[in-house]
């Protein structure tokens, strides 16, 4: 007889299942491998999985729970693979419900099953469960079949990969428009455990009936179905059997298959062989960067650097720059945004003498763009049009825009061009910015916004990393420092960020001969903020200054009576990290 301790587990599982309360029974979903484990393989066996397949009448969050855990490694608590079969009846229930995304994760849960069942097992008890959900009354159970048959085909033999054929063309087949769409989707993956012979013989032609249903649902899931089975086919099998299908989707009356072709173009055009690129795809990929819906403009876009790597320069040159060109003044700020993010992929296939000519005007066109995303996108992906056409001519181009952009009104604007600063600084050399930028990165550590003082500062850091502490000292050290007296407290607060944040890249000379003399006066603040700011600051500063002997001397005669005087300040805040910081110091 069992205990009570023994029956514990599965009672209170039971109990919170059967709770009128959704988050007690959730609850006791998630602990439901906790509770396995404590009842062991059998017992869970012989008690847990038949109760839960019997209690599946529930909200759809709990029973999305129940699909997920099932699928999560829940064969290892009923004693490992040899017993992975009985999970397959409760999510054979949660696979025929009416919501969507539990379906999804019961099928997603049954595939991973799957990978664990000898061919034994799945002869006895997968496959009548794929006969019993593909044949099911409700179009719900055929729906979530469809992506069962890829996880099993090599397992079985010749005769049931047969059956197994004919029960997906069924769904190919269905009357019922979500059956087709499920069936659309899964096509390409089944195909793939397919041989070439059976490709050509039973997958090409569900593939062109579903290409041309018509629901353009249905026939949107095709293009990815497209590229599978060309990655089966040679390009000569391609050209002979999928060419009519390319045209038709390239060509196709609703703009949700024209997207997804263009969304997906590099992929295909990969798969398909240069012959067919060459002949067919640029011709076709320039009909979707003019199609008149802007959705597909701005997938197509997004695809023009890798579908440029398929052609040749001339090419490109003669057919992809006109639509480029276009697409720079689209009415679409979203269409510009996509190519603002691309258009610099393009630079290192043309080569620099092409840049110059075909694609700097268009960067300077971009960058004045009214939209804002459409100058970020840009400005973030110069790097790769500097390794072509060199800092010299980019900087004579660029730097009437790049000083413009710095004043953006858009904050988020002036923070991408802070950010590409100190690459800019690298390639330019310190005589060039001095000259040119230094001004500029000292005005945003007085911006309205604290994102850009912020950035401002960090960007300060690495201008010092790149110039050298030298540099620092005689550019832009003085220049922070000055900050440190002015009557607006924010201009005092940007003072103690800048220098706590620039305080790993500087040494101990600059701290004590040029820091230091600003940073304790600042101790006797009015502002508590920045008394406590100041306390943070004396922590970085020790850091630096502990790693030599002339810096522990200042320590001790400077920074530690400064944080003495901190700690009684009347400020708790200012207290606490004073404290704090008097205590990293000492360790």
């Amino acid at each position: 007889m069992e205990s009570d301790e023994q029956l514990f587990p599965i009672a209170i599982l039971i109990d919170e299942l059967k709770s009128d309360d959704v988050s007690l029974r959730l609850n006791a979903i998630h602990r439901i491998s906790t509770i396995a484990l404590a009842l062991g393989p059998e017992r869970a066996r012989d008690e847990l999985i038949p109760f839960l397949q019997d209690s599946l009448d529930d909200e759809d969050e709990v029973l999305l729970s129940l699909a997920e855990e099932l699928g999560s490694g829940f064969v290892d608590y009923l004693g490992g693979p040899p017993y992975g079969h009985l999970l397959l009846g409760p999510l054979e229930n949660l696979a025929a419900v009416e919501e969507t995304v539990v379906r999804e994760k019961a099928s997603e849960s049954i595939t991973k099953i799957a990978e664990v069942l000898s061919e034994e097992q799945v002869q006895e008890y997968y496959i009548p469960l794929l006969r019993r959900l593909s044949g099911g009354d409700w179009f719900t159970s055929r729906t979530s079949s469809a992506s069962l048959f890829a996880a099993v085909y090599s397992k079985v033999g010749d005769k049931t990969q047969e059956e197994l054929r004919k029960m997906f063309a069924a769904l190919c087949n269905d009357d019922t428009p979500m059956v087709r769409r499920a069936a659309a989707r899964d096509l390409g993956p089944f195909a793939k455990n397919l041989s070439k012979e059976l490709v050509v013989s039973d997958i090409i032609p569900l593939f062109r009936k579903l290409s041309s249903d018509d629901q353009d649902s249905v026939r949107l899931l095709t293009v990815q179905d497209l590229i599978s089975i060309a990655e089966v086919l040679d390009h000569d099998e391609t050209k002979n059997y999928l060419l009519p299908s390319i045209r038709s989707a390239v060509s196709d009356k609703s703009w949700r298959v024209r997207y997804m072709v263009a969304d997906h173009f590099v992929k295909l055009a990969s798969a398909v062989g240069e012959d067919v690129v060459r002949d067919e795809l640029v011709l076709a990929f320039v009909q979707l960067l003019r199609d008149n819906e802007a959705e597909v403009r701005t997938a197509g876009a997004a695809q023009i650097p890798g579908f440029a790597k398929l052609i040749d320069q001339d090419v490109i040159l003669a057919r992809l720059m006109p639509c480029v060109r276009e697409l720079a003044s689209d009415s679409s700020q979203h269409v510009r945004a996509a190519l603002g993010t691309q258009i610099s992929g393009l630079a290192p296939l043309l080569g620099k003498d092409a840049t110059i000519e075909h694609l700097l005007p268009l960067f300077l066109k971009l960058l004045k763009d009214e939209f804002s995303d459409v100058r970020l996108n840009i400005i973030s992906k110069l790097e790769q049009v500097n390794e072509v056409i060199g800092i010299d001519l980019l900087s004579q181009s660029l730097l009437p825009a790049i000083v413009e952009l710095a004043e953006d009104k858009q904050w988020r604007v002036r923070q991408a061009i802070i950010e590409y600063i100190p690459l800019l600084a690298n390639q330019l050399g310190v005589e060039f910015f001095d000259e040119q930028l230094s001004n500029l990165c000292m005005s945003w550590l007085g911006d309205t916004v604290f994102s850009i003082r912020e950035a401002a500062t960090v960007n300060l850091k690495k201008l010092t990393d790149v110039f050298g502490v030298q540099w620092a000292r005689q550019t832009i050290i003085p220049k922070v420092l000055q900050m440190g007296v002015h009557p607006n407290y924010l201009y005092r607060m940007t003072t103690i960020f800048a220098i706590t944040t620039m305080a790993p890249s500087l040494n101990t000379e600059a701290i004590c001969d040029n820091i230091l003399e600003t940073v304790v006066p600042m101790v006797d603040d009015p502002i508590p903020n920045i008394r406590f700011n100041v306390a943070k600051a004396f922590e970085v500063l020790a850091g630096v200054l502990s790693q030599t002997s002339e810096g522990k001397a200042v320590i001790k005669s400077q920074i530690v009576p400064g944080l003495e005087k901190l700690k009684e300040d009347q400020d708790a805040d200012v207290r606490f990290f004073a404290q704090k910081a008097a205590e990293t110091i000492a360790v």
